[in-house]
Parts: C-alpha cells; structure tokens; sequence
C-alpha cells in the first residue's frame, strides 16, 4: 500500500541511491517534459533536498520549467528485488556555473564537471511511495558513454557555451 508524507526516510535514501535510472518529468505551461537519466548524476543533499547535474541535450526543458516556477517530479523504481515505486514531488532551482554554489554542488559529483551544463535543485515537498509490482524486472548491464563524451568533446573544441546556447528551449512570449 502506498503512502504520502513530507520528507525522505532513511529508507528512501538507501533505495535512491541503489538505483541505476531514474525519471525526472517538469511542467509549467507547456507539454509536461518526462526524461530517463543515469550516471552518477543524482546526490541526496538531506531528507527535502537534492542536486542533479545535467549534461547537454536537445533542450533545456527542465530549465525553462523550473523558470516558469512550474512542478518537478523525480521518480525512482525498483527493477530488481522487491518492488517499489518512489515519487519526490519539488520545486527546483538552476545553478549555472557562475553561480558559486556550482562549485559547491560539484563536490558531490565524481564526473567531469566540463561536461555539465548546471545543475538543479530540487526542494521536495511531498513523498510518495507505491507497490511498483507492475514493473518488469531487469538486470542493469551498464551505463551508455554517448552523452557525457558528447559533452566533452564539445567543451574540448571550444563549442561547449554555443551548444548550450543554440539548443535552449525559447521562452514564453
């Protein structure tokens, strides 16, 4: 049976932190935005709070959501051993690299931060956990290189900022 409340467990820090892919959906006034990630790209800050670094992509949709004060949803699932959903609903904040929490937030991270457009805050205000038994389950095998090598060849020939710059989702007129 599933529940809400206000904070993460230690229960729930334990599972998060065992999981290879999560979910991350954002929405304000535009589609709702649902987006796989992996990597090492998620640290529990405390029971409300988390960073998550973002590398390059099509679009900065979280970004702009998170502008526009809309809603964040990250959630998590068990594809091995018992099963469990576990939803974190927040609001979120963008840290540029000028920003100097940046470098704070970096210090959680094992990756190569030049291949990181920023990182988000997320500020959780509700926990939700469900059964999660209509989930498959599935061996994890490892993680796909694509997107991070991407990032750091386009830091590594100067054209890192013009990438970031070109593919941001226009704002609302």
């Amino acid at each position: 049976m599933g529940k809400q409340y206000k904070a993460l467990e230690a229960k729930d820090i334990d599972f998060i932190k065992k999981q290879q892919l999560f979910y991350i959906a954002s929405c304000s006034n535009h589609e709702v935005n649902l987006s796989p990630r992996g990597y090492e790209s998620l640290h529990v800050i405390d029971e409300n709070s988390m960073y998550m670094i973002d590398y390059l992509g099509s679009g900065n949709r979280t970004a702009r959501d998170i502008g526009e004060d809309g809603e964040i949803t990250i959630v998590f699932n068990a594809f091995e051993n018992a099963p469990m959903i576990l939803r974190c609903f927040c609001k979120g904040e963008t840290i540029l690299k000028d920003n100097p929490e940046f470098a704070t937030a970096s210090e959680f991270f094992s990756e190569d931060m030049n291949a990181i457009r920023q990182i988000f805050k997320f500020n959780i205000y509700a926990v939700e956990t469900s059964c999660g038994m209509g989930v498959p389950i599935m061996k994890y095998q490892e993680e796909r290189a694509q997107v991070r090598n991407f990032a750091l060849k386009m830091q590594r020939e100067g054209k890192f900022d013009q990438y970031v710059k070109d593919h941001e989702v226009p704002p609302v007129l």
